[in-house]
């Protein structure tokens, strides 16, 4: 029987006699050390605040933080004076948070200020000090288009403001216009836009007699972390919409007889489903929502008028851009836990054949007074699954006031001249909707 060889830990001699042996015990060194890397674990990275951003408006006022990695959040509020505390853990104070001190401005609604500063390690304090009583909002944005991460709060009054006493007050300030009087809806002579191909002339209809006042909810797109389409020159479709929305209601509000509320009067986001609550809460006659058109093709044109449509679009390019102007939900970010999902769904289910035909009624006016002004895209009206159009007692029409991608139009959508000459041309097609369509008597609160 042969004799066993003992085992040996360590020996210079077989060491250096034996090659072999000096590969192996390298080999499992190394195994080793990957051992204990992997068992032990690596320390974890800080979240990066990359950008910070303040919305304030009537409304709300919206707080983002932009970052590279989900956070976790907790937050409360303080009495006496009124204060929100938020605790973000897992991120360090770097300068790009800092800068969010700076950026609350002393005209904003409600934050007096915000105070910021690592509360131990890995975990920084916010502390908002408020004007009013708030109802906080917190809650996180996964990433979509540009954005990385968001870290959003979004600070609602306690008490909001009454957008109907609001109304009442403006329409008490015209000097001899009492709701419930009648009044010509024609009340001066208009130069009539140039006609186009497309543009129809028809006789001059007798202008009829309205006994209440019209309320125009005039709804500008995107806004605030949503910046719509953006033209090869910088424009951005939020500020452009805006721009002509804020000319359209000062002409409105000339009319004796009508009075208009913007669902948005500055740069912040809108939830389209609040934007459709807020022309219902006022009781609009007509809702108007105002976009610039985008293509993948800068050769695209012209201006367009859709409305909603209860069989499907009439264009694969009208499917294609409901389905662009519906997600503004997902980049302008809306808190999901909060969604009223059942209005929502319920707005999505009862709009009418007859809100759908009035809706084609007003978007053939409209559409033919801007022809006057702009070539049109297409000459009909189109029809798709828009989500703001959904009201369903309200005639509403969204209209593309011209391609913010093509140069040449992104130029128009910027002057003076054109935003005057759009504004003109659709309150021009509102008077006429009216004239062919008087408004029915309302059981109304004004």
């Amino acid at each position: 029987m042969p004799r066993k060889t003992p085992f040996r830990t360590k020996s210079v001699e077989n060491h250096a006699a034996s090659p072999v042996s000096h590969k192996r015990r390298t080999f499992l060194g190394a195994g080793a050390t990957l051992l204990l890397s992997v068992l032990t674990p690596l320390p974890v990275q800080a979240a990066r605040i990359v950008a910070v951003r303040v919305w304030p408006a009537e409304d709300y006022t919206r707080v983002t933080l932009e970052n590279d990695s989900n956070l976790k959040v907790s937050h409360f509020l303080v009495k006496d004076p009124e204060r929100l505390v938020v605790d973000i853990d897992g991120i360090e104070l770097n300068p790009t948070l800092k800068e969010l001190v700076a950026k609350i401005q002393p005209n904003d609604p409600y934050i007096k200020q915000v105070r910021v500063g690592q509360n131990r390690p890995n975990v920084v304090r916010l502390v908002f000090d408020l004007k009013e009583a708030i109802n906080p909002q917190v809650f996180t944005l996964e990433p979509v288009a540009g954005y990385q991460h968001r870290l959003v709060f979004d600070l609602y009054p306690v008490n909001p403001p009454d957008p109907i006493a609001a109304l009442i007050a403006k329409s008490q300030t015209k000097e001899g216009v009492p709701d419930g009087k009648p009044l010509p809806l024609e009340t001066k002579p208009e130069a009539k836009p140039a006609e186009t191909k497309t543009a129809k002339t028809e006789p001059a209809e007798p202008a009829p007699q309205l006994t209440r006042m019209i309320t125009i909810a005039l709804d500008p797109g995107h806004g605030g972390e949503d910046p719509g389409a953006i033209g090869r020159g910088g424009s951005r479709e939020k500020d452009v919409v805006l721009a002509i929305a804020k000319r359209l209601k000062a002409k409105i509000e000339e009319q004796p007889n009508m009075r208009a509320m913007m669902t948005r009067d500055a740069d912040f986001f809108v939830p389209l489903h609040v934007r459709v609550q807020k022309a219902r809460k006022v009781q609009s006659d007509l809702f108007v929502s105002i976009h610039a058109d985008a293509w993948v093709e800068p050769t695209a044109r012209g201006a367009s008028v859709f409305t909603l449509s209860e069989k499907g679009a009439s264009s694969t390019a009208a499917r294609w851009l409901a389905n662009k102007e519906n997600a503004a939900d997902l980049i302008g970010g809306v808190n999901i836990k909060t969604h009223d999902k059942q209005l929502a769904s319920v707005l999505l289910d009862l709009s009418t054949t007859a809100q759908i035909n009035d809706s084609l009624k007003l978007g053939k006016a409209v559409l033919r007074e801007i022809g006057g002004i702009n070539r049109l895209h297409k000459a009909n009206v189109e029809q798709a699954g828009f989500a703001v159009l959904k009201a369903p007692d309200i005639p509403s029409i969204l209209i593309e006031t011209a391609f913010i991608s093509n140069p040449e139009e992104e130029a128009k959508l910027t002057d003076e001249n054109y935003q005057e000459q759009m504004a003109n041309a659709i309150l021009t097609g509102i008077r006429k909707y009216f004239a062919k369509n008087p408004p029915l008597a309302k059981n109304r609160m004004t």
